[in-house]
């Protein structure tokens, strides 16, 4: 093999290494919309200066500190829904406590007992339907709904797999949220207190080393916002696939398209490090809660420095 072949070898694999490395996007850009333009548009409006970003006076300035942490959930509350329906009221309360019989049966069988599992009634309503009389398509009474709900609080989280399985054995399909719930909120909103004040100590002494400008003790508080958002709230969903689009009008006319189901997929989406100072336990493999602190404070400048 010749010195040029060796080469073009050498480059077709690099090209093709280097290509396999970096070109990973994901179905989820399916389920995305104005890419590059929205993030240079937002990068835009964050250099234009707000009436909210001037200085308190002429002798001071705002400091900001933005953090967030991730926390995984202590407990759990998975909420299934049952519905029953029948021609009577006593035939709907019949069916819907067979049901929840079997249920429950199997979810004690799990561990799970006592207050970790609560029915919750919810409706008891009419149904309806037609019946055909020559031309006449008559709506009448033909039955009732009764519909309850099924909390169940668990912590640890791989029993809800079981928990479904169960479910389907009685005939239930309808998981309706699962609810995370983190024990210590004091002690999370501590951690996020210290993060955002060490930012604010980086700030300060980063302005005095690379641009001189000394920050005077006290400060003074000016915004103090704490948020949090559950896994509920962070998921979103695309679908993947491309179709073909019928635009001839005598197409349309002559055969009713049936087209193929497509599935929808959904995916836990939470908050990045995007527009934060510090992400405490930054690398998320499971859906979390994620807590956040916005602290704004106000520093005199010390003048003597300034001039």
């Amino acid at each position: 093999m010749t010195r040029t072949s060796i080469a073009l070898v050498s480059l077709f694999v690099l090209s093709t290494t280097a290509c396999l490395i970096a070109q990973v996007g994901g179905n989820a850009g399916y389920g995305q919309t104005g890419g590059r333009a929205g993030l240079e548009q937002n990068q835009r409006a964050r250099r234009v200066i707000s009436k909210d970003d001037h200085p308190p006076t002429s002798t001071a300035t705002f400091l900001e500190a933005n953090v967030m942490m991730n926390v995984k959930a202590d407990e759990y509350v998975a909420v299934f829904a049952v519905s029953a329906d029948a021609e009577t009221v006593e035939e709907c309360a019949q069916k819907s406590d067979e049901i929840l019989r079997t249920f429950v049966g199997d979810v004690k069988a799990l561990g799970i007992t006592g207050d970790a599992v609560f029915i919750d009634f919810i409706a008891q309503t009419k149904t309806y339907g037609f019946t055909v009389e020559g031309d006449i398509a008559k709506e009448k009474l033909v039955g009732f709904e009764l519909k309850k709900n099924v909390s169940i609080h668990y912590s640890d989280r791989h029993l809800l797999d079981k928990l479904i399985t169960a479910a389907s054995r009685a005939q239930i399909f309808d998981l309706v949220k699962v609810d995370y719930i983190v024990k210590d909120l004091n002690k999370i909103q501590d951690k996020l207190a210290e993060a955002a004040s060490r930012v604010l100590d980086q700030k300060k002494g980063r302005y005095g080393r690379l641009l001189g400008v000394k920050l005077l003790q006290p400060m003074q508080i000016y915004a103090d916002r704490s948020a949090i958002h559950y896994p509920t709230d962070l998921y979103e969903s695309y679908t993947a696939a491309e179709s073909e689009v019928i635009n001839s009008n005598s197409i349309r006319q002559k055969y009713t398209v049936q087209q193929a189901r497509k599935s929808r997929t959904f995916y836990y989406n939470g908050l990045d490090a995007d527009g934060f100072d510090d992400v405490i336990n930054p690398v998320i493999t499971e859906p979390v809660v994620q807590f956040t602190l916005y602290l704004k404070v106000k520093y005199e400048v010390d003048q003597a420095k300034v001039q």
